[in-house]
């Protein structure tokens, strides 16, 4: 008899032990497509720690000694708990207090063994081996899938996919999909031409959801987790920077996944990097920390999460499908999904500097990301905005930081304030905090000023690796100190007006494009971006300027020229009348379909 405290044995690597013929058993979740095999165990020791059954573990006298995992491939042994099993079954690693997240499987049961038909004799290879990518297996109860160019023809056709079918284009490994680059990008063209509806959209989410690894949170967190998204505009969205710290202080758990700009200005992982010692790579471990510690993070993407989104997102940008609704939809909500979210609130910008130029193009989105939101689960609710100028007054990654500093101090631009608390009132009553969205606005408001959201921020700073010398010195000192933390460009250039004239309107557009060829954006993934490139607008709509008058500074390396100052000279709106009252930043919000509207 093996002494209780020795380790468990190792199965063989290669040799693995013979089982009776499988007796497919339902999933204990009811999972549909998944079954589990009677007599396939392995020693697990992350639940052997717990000592008690979760999903599929063998409790005490149930046939299998305590702690034994009831679904194991056969050949894992302690290596489903070091590194997840190599052969399928059910990985776990510990986290916390004797806590244990699932490594593979089924984002429901987290069961990685695919259905199988009932064979006699010898077990099939495939009965004990998760599929060789890693990901999920998905088959189809009424026989097998049809092949890729059969469903390309398809939808080209205008025709509907099944379910099924629309897992056949993600249940191949990240590498399969780059290697099929062809067949899925003619895939994607048929769907920007042909569309998809409603249930092709929410297919294609859960499937691509489901590719990689889901997110799990303590039971004492349920109806708290949030994020905001937003499709972003052209230049000056740092709205992120104040609002996950906002709302933390507020009492939300915020699991911020954000991503770098591609285009003119850097995205909220760009300016955050210009913080020194920033991390913007948390494993989920790491990311749950960080939430006990100060509430919310803000990360990228993981390899883990949702990886048929990198690759078909890489896709979309060479294939010029890149403002396809339901492609839009699936990538954004299939991170959201993994995320384990309880309410989301959607940032969708229209305006001249925005992906959708107008406000019934940018509805169409916004009614998608909600409809789809909703059947997943979460608490979904989108807000038009509009980005025609600059939101606040600076651009670029190093001043976006300076700026949020000063939102969170209780100031800062009102326009950069209102949206800010406008997102987050809607979704502090999302999760139940608040009765309506004019009382989260005001919660979040008092979060802003009495400086409980600027001390979460510096919590988070210093649980994403900013020492904490500097996390100090960034939220507590004095703007000139602030600045000189973070570094200033080489040239700081004042631009003055070249006549007379009432600023009607700064157009964001040619600002933010002067600025991505002085560094500030980047043209492919990958490419470096200048933290401290950038601009401040030294006047707003409204105001009076005299031709001499200073209306713009640049920061920059040296490296504007002729052509670059008469562009951003461009920007710049005057005219000899007053501007009208500019419309509300924030046009419209979107609920659920049959939903009452958003109380205020």
């Amino acid at each position: 008899m093996r002494d209780p405290g020795s380790p468990p044995p190792v199965s063989p690597p290669c040799d693995p032990p013979p089982c009776d013929p499988p007796r497919p058993l339902p999933c204990p979740t009811r999972c549909p497509g998944i079954r589990v095999h009677r007599r396939s165990r392995v020693v697990a020791r992350g639940h052997r720690a717990r000592g008690q059954a979760w999903h599929g573990q063998v409790p005490a006298g149930a046939g299998g000694s305590a702690g034994t995992c009831g679904i194991g491939c056969g050949l894992g042994g302690p290596r489903c708990v070091d590194a997840g099993c190599g052969r399928g079954g059910l990985g776990v690693r510990p986290r916390g207090a004797g806590a244990v997240v699932p490594t593979r499987g089924c984002r429901r049961c987290h069961i990685v063994v695919p259905a199988v038909p009932n064979r006699s004799a010898s077990r099939p290879k495939s009965e004990c081996s998760r599929p060789k990518s890693g990901w999920p297996a998905q088959r189809d109860r009424d026989g097998p899938p049809s092949p890729l160019p059969t469903l390309i023809r398809k939808k080209r056709d205008g025709e509907r996919l099944e379910d099924a079918e629309i897992r056949v284009s993600c249940a191949a490994s990240p590498r399969a999909l780059a290697q099929g680059r062809g067949q899925i990008g003619a895939m994607l063209m048929a769907i920007r031409l042909r569309g998809r509806d409603a249930g092709e959209t929410l297919a294609l989410t859960r499937a691509m959801a489901t590719s990689g690894r889901a997110l799990a949170w303590p039971p004492a967190w349920h109806g708290l987790v949030v994020d905001k998204h937003s499709n972003g505009g052209a230049c000056g969205d740092k709205v992120s920077l104040a609002l996950a710290p906002a709302l933390a202080a507020c009492g939300c758990k915020v699991p911020m996944i954000s991503g770098r700009g591609l285009g003119h200005t850097g995205g909220t992982l760009d300016k955050l990097e210009a913080i020194p010692g920033f991390r913007v790579s948390l494993s989920p471990e790491e990311m749950c920390s960080a939430l006990e510690r100060a509430g919310c993070c803000i990360v990228g993407q993981s390899e883990e999460l949702a990886p048929a989104d990198r690759v078909l997102y890489g896709l979309r940008d060479v294939t010029a499908t890149v403002d396809s609704v339901p492609l839009i939809t699936a990538s954004i909500l299939s991170k959201k999904a993994a995320e384990q979210l309880s309410a989301l609130v959607l940032d969708v910008k229209f305006g001249g500097a925005a992906l959708y130029p107008t406000q019934d193009s940018a509805r169409e989105l916004a009614r998608s990301l909600v409809e789809v939101g909703t059947q997943l689960g979460i608490r979904t609710v989108a807000v038009l905005s509009r980005m025609d100028q600059p939101l606040g007054r600076a651009v670029g990654n190093a001043l976006e930081v300076l700026e949020a500093l000063e939102c969170l101090d209780g100031g800062g631009p009102p326009d950069l304030r209102q949206l800010v608390t406008a997102l987050g009132g809607v979704l502090l009553w999302q999760c139940g905090k608040v009765a309506g969205a004019a009382q989260g606005r005001e919660l979040l408001g008092r979060a802003l000023d009495d400086g409980s959201a600027r001390r979460t921020f510096e919590a988070m700073l210093g649980a994403q690796g900013v020492p904490p010398d500097t996390a100090q010195r960034l939220c507590s000192g004095t703007p000139a100190q602030r600045r000189r933390l973070l570094g200033t460009a080489k040239v700081c250039e004042e631009l003055p007006a070249l006549q007379d004239g009432w600023v009607q309107e700064v157009r964001a557009l040619p600002l933010a494009q002067v600025l991505h060829g002085l560094g500030a954006g980047r043209a492919r993934a990958g490419d470096p971006v200048d933290p401290l490139v950038g601009a401040e607008l030294l006047v707003g709509a409204g105001q009076h300027l005299r031709a001499g008058e200073p209306w713009l500074r640049v920061h920059h390396e040296g490296t504007l020229g002729a052509g670059g100052r008469r562009a951003l000279q461009d920007a710049l709106c005057l005219g000899p009348e007053p501007p009208r009252d500019p419309p509300p930043l924030v046009a419209e919000t979107v609920v659920p379909a049959g939903a009452p509207p958003a109380p205020q």
